[in-house]
């Protein structure tokens, strides 16, 4: 395809509405980078073609043009935002529709560079308000009861491969979430802001950890987890690796087998008018015997916000 052709596609369909999962790249440089993106995800270039809008012959010519291959971490963890269009999970859908990719990213194991978990970051924020953000269809929200639609939103990537996001509310409470990945760890923080005249109490979170794109630990079973409070881990039973995260302030952790994913969810501390709370969360890959001794070493880090407590397995 000419540039000017494609310039000129991409200016029509930036002026489109987002139908679904379509998003449409704004300019070229924004094309080359999802692409990127989702050969690293080793998307089909019919899944590539579904999430930008080109047709299957032309993301194949700008594959070419460019010569995109898949990206390969260097001395951090990969972390990228996930490009959508490919549902996260293998069951219960019926429980995620139409997922939104502005709050998800890809943290890919350090142990194969075609595997990934998706993190949805938030997944849901309840209050005394009611289920106030959801990045998904499943059930009503505060704002779906009003007939509200909430704008497409995309994450920040910053040059030190962190991401960042921030999103307002129409009732003016805002809420984001900050990615930084290390060498072993990905360390995260959602915050929220009381942008309105009364206290918000009750502010339950909901942040989930996906598994489908994880080879080895997407069993659709609690058998090969450790729930410790506020960690809890997923084991792959052939190999005797891990996947672990865990959040400070947790309220409970569960999984869902069907998913499959799994949960440390926290909650905020009530916040009033004006009032920024923040939380601290972390996600890490561990390959060894014993995770007990590595959630305490995990611990011993991050502090006493993460001590562990007993804890029992959920599911929903």
């Amino acid at each position: 395809m000419q540039t000017s052709t494609l310039l000129f596609l991409l200016t029509l369909w930036s002026s489109t509405a987002f139908a679904g999962q379509l998003r449409r790249p704004a300019n070229e440089d924004d094309l080359r980078s999802w692409l990127q993106n989702m050969a690293t995800h080793r998307y089909f270039v019919s899944e590539m073609s579904e999430v930008i809008g080109l047709s299957t012959d032309e993301v194949t010519v700008a594959l070419r043009r460019w010569a995109i291959q898949p990206a390969r971490a260097s001395n951090v963890l990969m972390v990228l935002p996930y490009p959508g269009g490919r549902h996260p999970r293998i069951g219960f859908l019926d429980g995620a529709i139409d997922p939104q990719r502005e709050t998800k990213f890809s943290v890919f194991t350090p142990w194969d560079s075609s595997s990934y978990v998706v993190v949805d970051l938030p997944e849901a924020i309840f209050s005394n308000l009611g289920l106030t953000y959801l990045a998904h269809t499943h059930v009503p929200t505060v704002w779906s009861k009003q007939g509200v639609s909430l704008p497409p939103l995309e994450w920040t990537r910053q040059p030190d491969g962190s991401l960042e996001s921030e999103r307002v509310l129409p009732n003016n409470i805002a809420f984001g979430a900050r990615v930084k990945p290390t060498t072993n760890a990905v360390l995260m923080e959602l915050w929220l802001r009381n942008g309105t005249d009364q206290p918000l109490t009750g502010m339950r979170v909901q942040n989930c950890v996906m598994l489908k794109a994880a080879a080895g630990f997407n069993q659709q079973t609690n058998a090969n987890k450790v729930f410790a409070l506020p960690y809890i881990a997923c084991r792959s039973p052939e190999t005797n690796r891990w996947i672990i995260t865990a959040w400070e302030h947790c309220d409970r952790t569960w999984a869902n087998p069907p998913v499959p994913c799994i949960h440390s969810d926290p909650k905020f501390p009530d916040c009033a008018p004006g009032e920024t709370k923040p939380l601290r969360g972390w996600l890490s890959f561990y390959e060894g015997g014993d995770v007990e001794t590595e959630f305490n070493r995990i611990t011993s880090r991050l502090g006493n916000s993460f001590q562990r407590k007993d804890a029992k397995a959920q599911s929903r």
